[in-house]
């Protein structure tokens, strides 16, 4: 099962936008956008950092059943030299990402999620149910939710996000896939990590490239150990609890839930407030 790729590149093109007005259905209408177009199309929130063990995200499976888990599937596609035999590279050679070290033993490199499990599951994984924290942790649709990196590289990132860690090259490529990866999950990004990402990109060229949108089930809308709120917000029943944050207002709308409030409802801060009166998904 070979994983998509996304070359990085500059197109020729002008275009302005209305970075508020855009949902994250929008951005990805097109393959290529402004880097910090989607990035201001990410929801903003605080991370619910409770209840993360990563037993939730299994690891590593076969999922298309050719014999292959996914370890072996991504040191497969990213081997730079050796002939391919069986779910093996045989004279493989690989180089990390992170700092450019080679090797030809494979069990020296680790296979790394770009976003790790715990900031995803702080960032939104939290709501999903285990399939889909299962398709996360195995995710070969987007050629850089997994690479191979040295073993120290790794271990030194840790669960650590940009505001905290960066690697030593290829910096600018790093903050455009972090920034994919959470866009192609739905996933939001904490205040302190946008204002970061938002720095990095000044230097980086404008453009990157949009990964689909990966399918999602949302199994909670309450955060762990957290205590149901009343309904004094006066919304209906539906939408007296956290929303499960959905991919746009229309979806929030039809299954009952807001308007938010800013101010008053974290959701407000998820959806786009078009006419910006305070209101976000006003039906």
């Amino acid at each position: 099962m070979g994983r998509p790729g996304a070359r990085e590149g500059i197109v020729t093109a002008t275009f302005v936008a209305l970075l508020a007005s855009l949902t994250a259905s929008e951005v990805q209408a097109s393959e290529r956008q402004p880097a910090v177009r989607v990035l201001n199309s990410l929801p903003v929130a605080a991370e619910v950092s409770a209840g993360y063990a990563r037993a939730l995200f299994r690891l590593w499976v076969d999922a298309d059943r050719d014999g292959c888990d996914t370890r072996e599937e991504v040191l497969m596609d990213e081997a730079v030299s050796g002939v391919r035999s069986g779910c093996r590279v045989v004279g493989g050679r690989w180089v990390s990402a992170y700092d450019g070290s080679a090797t030809s033993d494979p069990g020296s490199f680790d296979i790394d999620h770009l976003v790790p499990l715990k900031e995803a599951w702080d960032s939104g994984a939290w709501r999903w149910d285990a399939s889909t924290r299962q398709r996360f942790a195995n995710d070969l649709g987007y050629g850089f939710a997994l690479i191979a990196v040295t073993a120290s590289s790794n271990r030194s990132k840790s669960d650590r996000d940009p505001a905290e860690w960066l690697p030593a090259q290829d910096r600018c490529r790093y903050v455009k896939h972090w920034i994919a990866v959470k866009f192609r999950w739905r996933l939001s990004v904490d205040p302190r990590e946008k204002s970061r990402l938002s720095g990095l990109l000044r230097g980086c060229s404008r453009w990157m490239a949009v990964p689909s949108l990966a399918p999602r089930t949302i199994a909670t809308n309450e955060p762990p150990g957290a205590d149901a709120p009343g309904d004094g917000s006066g919304r209906n029943s539906s939408a007296s609890r956290l929303d499960p944050r959905f991919d746009t207002c229309g979806d929030a709308n039809a299954a009952g839930y807001g308007p938010y409030r800013s101010g008053s409802d974290p959701e407000y801060g998820w959806y786009i407030d078009r006419d910006r009166d305070g209101l976000a998904c006003e039906p």
